[in-house]
């Protein structure tokens, strides 16, 4: 398993914003992988890695004052290189990339952070590129969202995204996704945090 990024507490003058749910999609695998780990890249003891732009993926789990969430169970979905989901009502299922774990799973700890290795997401028919995201916590309704590229030419024409009609919302659903320091190899970064809403009494 990856190791995660280190985090540093921050302070929050005020309540933060609560991210946008988004649908979990007719995709969430329909079988999942033997390995669920946090690195979508090298499925068991595959030797070929998957296709794609290499992406370092993190965030964290956070409630509305800031605070982390810890024992999270963060989970990640989305298509391959080909735009092809883990799941066999997906299009063009046969041409699905079998180096690439099309899922994965990480368990926050007491910073909230999350990391995953996995690939830059790619458009396919009537999706701009996105990664699925559900986050499991204890005394919390099961949360499902999405992670867009911030930027990208389709966001515009995307209905998913857009269904958000407030532009600051919205932008909570965004991620830079930008060359990592120091990399040879041309892989990517992105931070995406997310914020959960008030604990239901109980």
């Amino acid at each position: 398993m990856l190791p995660a990024f280190l985090w540093v507490p921050g302070a929050f003058a005020e309540a933060l914003s609560r991210t946008p749910s988004q649908t979990e999609g007719p995709f969430y695998p329909d079988r999942l992988p033997l390995d669920t780990d946090n690195d979508l890249l090298v499925l068991n003891d595959a030797s070929t890695p998957a296709l794609g732009m290499v992406t370092y993926l993190s965030g964290r789990i956070l409630d509305l004052n800031g605070e982390p969430v810890r024992d999270a169970v963060v989970e990640i979905w989305q298509a391959d290189a080909n735009g092809v989901y883990l799941h066999k009502g997906s299009d063009n299922a046969g041409r699905r990339d079998p180096g690439f774990q099309g899922f994965g799973r990480f368990h926050t700890g007491s910073s909230g952070e999350y990391l995953f290795r996995t690939i830059r997401p790619v458009p396919y028919p009537g999706r701009t590129p996105h990664i699925h995201f559900a986050v499991k916590a204890k005394g919390r309704e099961r949360f499902t969202t999405q992670c867009y590229i911030r930027g990208h030419e389709a966001n515009d024409k995307d209905g998913v995204l857009n269904g958000v009609r407030d532009a600051r919302e919205r932008a909570l659903l965004l991620a830079a996704f930008e060359p990592l320091k120091g990399s040879k190899a041309g892989e990517l970064q992105a931070r995406f945090d997310i914020v959960l809403g008030a604990t239901p009494p109980g």
